[in-house]
């Protein structure tokens, strides 16, 4: 099984569910900052030129959440099979896939790295990362884990981008108004095959 990704959010997902599941994975380093996402041979892979994909034998996969579903799926582990429980992991699987990412990647971008600071994107980008933080704290007050009581793919998915926002970013996520979110923080980060997942790149 040979994943194809690099060191960002998104890239660190797949490495982290193949750790939990204790499946062995061939790490393919695509180097975004040589362009190597944009090779012809990747492109054979991933037509949309980004990171991560996944070939498994005969099947190749990318996006990342589609990934986890599928390796969900196969190995029967973190994504409920029936009700309520498995609407619920994948509805926050995609709320991370639709709205953390994008907006926490957009914040970053403008309020972090761009040369060229514009107020109006930083302060829109700001306030729609502290609206999906409070989301994510409103749900966590009562929940274990983003789907429920048991750890999922919701919860895989949404970790690296909640990690980026305090590690690549340098945002401290404030105690008296995100402690659900720090305790979950914590706990997922204290996972074993999440911090081999974060050093398999």
């Amino acid at each position: 099984m040979d994943v194809y990704t690099f060191g960002t959010p998104n890239g660190q997902k797949i490495p982290i569910m193949l750790e939990e599941l204790g499946i062995p994975y061939n790490v393919k380093k695509i180097d975004i900052h040589k362009g190597e996402q944009k090779n012809p041979e990747f492109l054979k892979i991933n037509p949309n030129g980004k990171i991560p994909a996944l070939v498994d034998g005969d099947i190749v996969i990318f996006e990342s959440v589609a990934i986890l579903i599928y390796l969900a799926e196969k190995y029967k582990k973190f994504l409920p099979t029936e009700g309520q429980a498995r609407y619920s992991t994948l509805e926050w699987a995609l709320f991370q896939a639709a709205g953390v990412g994008p907006m926490l990647g957009q914040y970053g971008h403008f309020a972090v790295f761009a040369k060229d600071k514009i107020p109006y994107a930083i302060e829109r980008y700001t306030q729609e990362a502290e609206r999906l933080l409070g989301v994510l704290e409103d749900r966590l007050k009562s929940n274990k884990f983003l789907a429920g009581e048991n750890y999922s793919i919701a919860d895989i998915t949404t970790f690296p981008w909640i990690r980026a926002y305090t590690v690549f970013y340098k945002q401290q996520l404030d105690e008296a108004k995100y402690p659900s979110l720090i305790r979950w923080m914590k706990e997922v980060g204290e996972r074993p095959a999440v911090q081999k997942g974060l050093s398999a790149i």
